[in-house]
C-alpha cells in the first residue's frame, strides 16, 4: 500500500512536518512497520506519504532525485480514482448513515466491476460492436441472480402445518408421542 496522508493526525509527530529552511525536493523518512516519508517538493509545502511496501530509502537517478515512493505513488495514483470513476457510473450505493452499509455497497461495487472485466477478458467476442457493455453485464446479472428467486416465490405453496399446543406442529408433536409413548 503507498499512500498520502492527511497532515493533521495526531500520530505524526510535528516535528516530522515542519518544512519551513528545508530545501526543495529534500525529504525526511521514518522506518517502523510503515514507511513514512515527508517530501518537499515546493517551497514551503510538503507531502506525507505511508507506504508498507518500501523498506529502503531508494533515490532516483532522475535530475530531480525524487524517492522512489513519491515515483510508485504518482504513477500508480490513477487507479483508485478512475475506478472510483467507472464505478459511480452505475452504482447500488443509497444514502444511509450506517457506515457499515457505505462499506457494504462499495464491497458490491467494486466486486461487480472486477466481474465485468474478467468476462469481458475471457469472451471478447461478447457484444464486441455494442456501446454500453457494462449496462447490459449489470442487467443480465442482475436477472441471472433474481430468477431463481421469483421462480421459488412463484411456485405452489408448500403444505403449511397448523401449530397446535405449545408451539409446535401437529406433525412434529405426533412424532414426539409416537416415540416416547
Amino acid at each position: 500500500m503507498v499512500g498520502t496522508v492527511q497532515k493533521n493526525k495526531p500520530e505524526l509527530p510535528p516535528a516530522l512536518l515542519t518544512c519551513k529552511g528545508r530545501p526543495v525536493s529534500s525529504f525526511v523518512i521514518t522506518f517502523t512497520a510503515t514507511t513514512v516519508l515527508v517530501y518537499v517538493p515546493k517551497r514551503n509545502k510538503n507531502m506525507v506519504l505511508l507506504s508498507t511496501w518500501h523498506t529502503w530509502a531508494e533515490i532516483s537517478n532522475r535530475e530531480d532525485k525524487k524517492p522512489a515512493i513519491v515515483l510508485d505513488y504518482n504513477r500508480n495514483k490513477g487507479g483508485v480514482d478512475n475506478l472510483d470513476k467507472v464505478i459511480g457510473t452505475y452504482s447500488c450505493r443509497r444514502m444511509t448513515a450506517r457506515w457499515p452499509l457505505v462499506v457494504f455497497h462499495n464491497i458490491v461495487n467494486v466486486l461487480v466491476y472486477n466481474a465485468f472485466v474478467i468476462w469481458r477478458e475471457l469472451n471478447p467476442a461478447w457484444m464486441s460492436c455494442k456501446h454500453n457493455k457494462r449496462r447490459v453485464f449489470l442487467e443480465q446479472l442482475g436477472k441471472v441472480l433474481v430468477t431463481p428467486l421469483i421462480e421459488r416465490r412463484a411456485s405452489p405453496p408448500h403444505r403449511r402445518l397448523h401449530c397446535g399446543r405449545e408451539g409446535h406442529s401437529e406433525e412434529s408433536q405426533a412424532i414426539t408421542h409416537s416415540q416416547y409413548g
